[in-house]
């Protein structure tokens, strides 16, 4: 069972990158040509407002909803991809002498940080979608996210 949990989460890592792709991709505006990425990295309201802005004028779509449920299923996609790290890094570790597996080990444990700020980020960026937003949810929503990505 054990040697199932690497490639559980391998193949769970690859199935919602593509899961997120999809549901991204109507994101992808002038105003945010990252899509969600760009509100991510809003670190204010007038950051936030021409993204949400540019999302509300596509006629056809409910963007607003998209981008909820992108970011709902990024809190599977971060399941995925902090264990499948944590997991990696750690059998890594586990064959490395010395120095080289404490290091190992600690990568294992940031790819837990990592989702944890993931968390952080999606909760700043779900009020932000719930016109719940502010200047200071919008830097905390960055402030985590900067945090996630240097982890």
């Amino acid at each position: 069972m054990k040697k199932l949990l690497l490639p559980f989460f391998l193949t769970g890592t690859i199935a919602m990158m593509y899961v997120m792709a999809q549901t991204g991709a109507v994101l992808k505006t002038p105003e945010a040509p990252m899509g969600i990425l760009n509100l991510e990295f809003a670190y204010s309201e007038a950051k936030t407002n021409p993204i949400i802005n540019s999302w509300e004028v596509i006629s056809g779509a409910d963007v607003i909803t998209a981008a909820k449920n992108n970011t709902y299923w990024d809190f599977l996609f971060l399941f995925f991809y902090a264990g499948f790290l944590f997991l990696a890094c750690n059998k890594l570790a586990a064959n490395l002498p010395g120095l080289a597996g404490i290091t190992g080990k600690l990568v294992a444990k940031c790819a837990l940080m990592a989702g944890f700020f993931d968390i952080l980020e999606n909760g700043g960026m779900l009020l932000t979608l719930n016109e719940q937003g502010s200047s200071a949810v919008a830097f905390c929503t960055t402030f985590f996210s900067v945090i996630k990505w240097d982890w």
